[in-house]
């Protein structure tokens, strides 16, 4: 509780004031960029990034203001978890998305491109989103996809770390969204947390989780597999070995979410394009993007879903595996994809 007082009560206001002094010296900064540009890698290298953050950081502070006005409107946050202010709240998650991924695409000349079923393949059904974890910003791409081209609207399962971004803090504890600890301390019933949010889902929402728990790197593929052989799953851990390109599956909580959700189909996602992405290093050197992140759905009906916990636990290894052979082969141009 005591830190999350201090992220709204220090943490936001430092983020408003700092973009209100950001628009005061702008011409400094754009000046001091492009100054820079010529001496780093790539065309206009600091200037484009420098517009990034301008544009994210004053997006942050107008969303922090509007959510403000928010709780104000719906009597001091008597109203805000109404399905009327919920409502809101994801037309606002939708327009934040969409004004970011268009200057993305626009400034790093960033393409995302969908491959799979259209959104007509799930007609008033809820869907279970289970998704790879790889790369800085596949959660937000992802969250993007889903809200404009499956015209869903997303629960999803974060890292607690992500509530540091005053804005993230704010806007997910007013709709339905759940922060996890990597490390939960004791007494914390994690998958109870996952099933209450997949409990009661409509047909236009989409519970989002990335069952491998985090992004995936060399160091903590290891860990999951030392872990499998820690429990004795031998054999899972030499599936897992298997796997050069994803974490293996941790299924207890995506597994909570099944049962939660009976009348739920389940989409999986695999993604290419961020992968190699690991270090601030890494980041730093590949911005500018000028990249194309491949994102391949599939589709599964609930009748196809085994009903045994041991057998959902193979078909989700399953699957993991196929999007491990599929991010392996993968050429720069699947099929019948479209660039959104």
């Amino acid at each position: 509780m005591l830190i999350r007082v201090v992220r709204r009560v220090v943490v936001a206001p430092a983020v408003m004031l700092l973009a209100v002094l950001m628009w005061i010296t702008l011409p400094l900064w754009l000046i001091g960029a492009a100054a820079l540009s010529p001496l780093l890698p790539g065309r206009w290298r600091a200037l484009r990034l420098a517009w990034i953050f301008v544009m994210y950081l004053t997006m942050e502070a107008i969303v922090l203001g509007v959510l403000l006005g928010l709780w104000l409107a719906s009597g001091f946050g008597r109203r805000i978890r109404s399905p009327y202010f919920e409502g809101i709240h994801y037309d606002l998650v939708q327009g934040v998305m969409w004004v970011f991924f268009r200057e993305a695409k626009r400034v790093l000349k960033l393409t995302i491109v969908t491959d799979g079923p259209s959104p007509d393949a799930h007609p008033g059904v809820p869907i279970l989103v289970a998704c790879r974890h790889a790369g800085p910003g596949d959660s937000f791409t992802l969250i993007h996809a889903l809200m404009h081209w499956y015209r869903r609207e997303p629960r999803v399962v974060l890292k607690d770390t992500l509530a540091w971004d005053p804005a993230i803090d704010v806007l997910l504890r007013r709709i339905p969204a759940s922060f996890i600890s990597p490390n939960p301390a004791a007494g914390d019933d994690l998958e109870s947390q996952i099933a209450t949010l997949a409990s009661g889902l409509d047909r236009d929402d989409a519970f989002v989780i990335f069952p491998e728990g985090g992004n995936f790197t060399p160091e903590r593929r290891q860990r999951a597999i030392d872990k499998l052989r820690r429990l004795g799953l031998e054999r899972m851990a030499e599936r897992a070995e298997a796997m050069t390109n994803v974490l293996a599956p941790r299924p207890g909580g995506f597994l909570a979410a099944l049962d939660a959700a009976p009348e739920a189909d389940v989409v999986l996602v695999a993604h290419t394009g961020l992968d190699h992405l690991l270090t601030v290093g890494d980041i730093w050197r590949e911005l500018p993007m000028d990249k194309r992140i491949v994102m391949r759905w599939w589709q599964v009906s609930r009748s196809e879903i085994p009903e045994g916990r041991e057998e959902r636990i193979e078909w989700l290894f399953g699957w993991w595996e196929h999007n491990d052979a599929w991010i392996e082969d993968f050429d720069g141009g699947p099929q019948g994809s479209s660039s959104k």
